[in-house]
């Protein structure tokens, strides 16, 4: 059932041992950085085959053993193979995706599956929710807070918000892996994303406007309180993210119960909001090319679920012990823009 033709081809059910991490989503952007901080463990990536080859911002990362998404929940309940943990950063995440039976199947079954695996088989279990099921904000971003509450805008944060209720309703009932953590990512940005397209973040969108036409397209504020530019959202470099889902998974693996991350839902941004005009004055900067936005209307089909403004409430993940400091929007975007222009480079 393990798929051939990739990095490293299992040939043995007997190679996946007590160190061996699943992690799913392992060819996305946030999965394969994922991946490739984690060289001290023995690897079983979950992807669809075909992300794992065309790809070329993660051809130098080694992804251990591969297996087929659409194989893995039939291989699993047939070896019931050892593993360490799960971490599950596997979905859908077009947030302009209207198919709702598509998003339940990407991302509620598939997960409650999961789940359901690591439950039965003891196995910690760490996944990715969404800042999405926040919503217009309204309520806050308060990962202490009722989660059942809010009110998602479009259908990928429905799903997300599906299933973060359904794993607490497990909770309540006592039907949960020993260990469970999820993490609401807010706006994710780094190398390795190029693959996402219009999904990708800001940060490559100004980059790719900067180098091809010196100036940079940004959305109008539709709001009289809110000036051009001055939509703000909770930026957090991917390095960030690997090191809290890293702190977790050492906490959930290697310390006494009692000693763990607490069971539930965390926030992951950085607790700073910062506005779309400090993010891509930043980026002209590190060109060092002179600022230039060309400004245009938000289209109509999203205007009504665009967010003005996201900042995560980082207080329960600290509470829990992670007390690093986050990469700020400077630093970020200094790094991601050094290693875009040294990739470039190279490719000459």
């Amino acid at each position: 059932m393990i798929a051939t033709g990739c990095r490293r081809n299992l040939c043995n059910d007997d190679e996946i041992t007590m160190s061996t991490l699943l992690i799913t989503g392992a060819a996305g952007f946030i999965g394969s950085c994922f991946v490739e901080a984690c060289k001290e463990h023995k690897i079983l990536s979950c992807d669809s085959l075909e992300h794992f080859k065309n790809r070329t911002e993660h051809s130098k990362i080694s992804f251990g053993s591969i297996i087929d998404r659409e194989k893995l929940l039939q291989w699993l309940n047939l070896a019931r193979p050892h593993l360490s943990a799960i971490v599950h950063l596997g979905a859908c995440t077009d947030t302009t995706q209207t198919d709702g039976a598509y998003l339940t199947k990407m991302n509620v079954q598939y997960s409650q599956s999961l789940w359901k695996y690591a439950t039965d088989e003891k196995i910690p279990f760490i996944y990715a929710s969404s800042a999405a099921t926040y919503g217009d904000g309204q309520q806050g971003y308060d990962d202490e807070r009722s989660i059942s509450s809010l009110k998602p805008l479009n259908p990928y944060g429905q799903s997300k918000q599906d299933f973060d209720v359904w794993a607490l309703e497990q909770e309540k009932i006592g039907y949960h892996p020993p260990s469970w953590n999820a993490f609401k990512f807010f706006n994710v940005y780094g190398y390795g994303e190029r693959h996402k397209g219009n999904m990708a973040s800001v940060v490559l969108k100004a980059y790719d406007q900067i180098q091809a036409f010196g100036f940079v397209k940004l959305f109008r504020s539709h709001r009289p309180d809110i000036a051009d530019g001055e939509q703000k959202r909770d930026f957090i470099f991917v390095n960030d993210v690997v090191d809290v889902l890293k702190f977790t998974l050492l906490s959930v693996t290697q310390m006494a119960a009692a000693e763990r991350v607490h069971r539930g839902i965390y926030n992951l941004g950085t607790g700073h909001a910062r506005s779309f005009l400090d993010l891509v004055t930043c980026v002209f900067q590190e060109l060092n090319i002179p600022r230039k936005i060309e400004w245009m209307a938000t289209p109509e089909n999203i205007r009504d679920q665009y967010q003005y403004f996201t900042q995560a409430s980082m207080g329960k993940l600290h509470h829990a012990g992670y007390t690093k400091e986050f990469t700020s929007l400077e630093q970020g975007i200094h790094q991601y823009i050094t290693k875009l222009l040294s990739r470039s480079s190279r490719s000459l």
